[in-house]
């Protein structure tokens, strides 16, 4: 089984609604900023700016 090691799981919020829609893996040492994607959120019914959790 492979080793997470540098990663870690981190949850995106959409931007507008604030709701918890997605979830995924980060290189916390490569990168240090938090995360902002373009993805489909449910509640909105569009395409919002998801960001990565506090």
């Amino acid at each position: 089984m492979a080793k997470l090691g540098n990663r870690q799981r981190k949850t995106l919020v959409c931007s507008e609604c604030n709701e918890e829609n997605y979830r995924t893996n980060k290189n916390v040492r490569n990168t240090t900023e938090r995360l902002e994607l373009k993805k489909y959120c449910s509640k909105c019914q569009k395409h919002t700016v998801h960001k990565e959790k506090k």
